[in-house]
């Protein structure tokens, strides 16, 4: 691997780590406070699987980013493939401030549905320049459909009406 491999490498899982760090910020603060106290849908994973879980499709979602961004920047296809997934990345990373940071299900779910197509969209791009960077974002979008899923639950559950 060169220099300038390793360096991509580098930023790349620093970048995709540190979205989730932030993130993280934003959801530790609610979590106490806020989120222990809404209902839930009946299937709703135990709180201690979400931390390893991102962490793992973080670290997916980083090497994917390297093995795209290694073809370089001058093919169009790694161009988009490489804006898209900086666009879903931020709206990952908005979903937290959204959800947790806002404590708005209803932001949170038009972030999500918006972050699901987006993550989409990545896939096929993705797929498009390498296919093993493609199957990477795979678990990224099954987690996240599981995380629309609650989302969209959590609103439905915990949403205040005028009766």
């Amino acid at each position: 691997m060169s220099g300038g491999d390793i360096f991509k490498l580098v930023v790349s899982i620093l970048a995709c780590e540190g979205a989730g760090f932030i993130g993280s910020i934003f959801t530790v603060k609610s979590i106490p406070a806020w989120y222990m106290d809404l209902r839930k849908p009946r299937f709703t994973p135990p709180e201690n699987v979400f931390g390893p879980v991102w962490l793992t499709l973080y670290l997916l979602m980083s090497i994917a980013l390297f093995l795209v961004w290694r073809q370089g920047l001058s093919s169009v296809d790694v161009r988009i493939g490489f804006i898209i997934f900086w666009v879903q990345l931020t709206l990952n990373l908005l979903w937290s401030a959204l959800f947790f940071g806002l404590r708005s299900p209803l932001a949170g779910l038009f972030n999500i549905t918006l972050l699901w197509l987006a993550i989409l969209v990545n896939i096929v791009l993705f797929f498009r320049v390498s296919l093993i960077a493609g199957v990477l974002l795979i678990p990224y979008i099954l987690w996240v459909s599981v995380a629309a899923y609650l989302n969209a639950g959590i609103w439905q559950l915990n949403r205040k009406t005028n009766n």
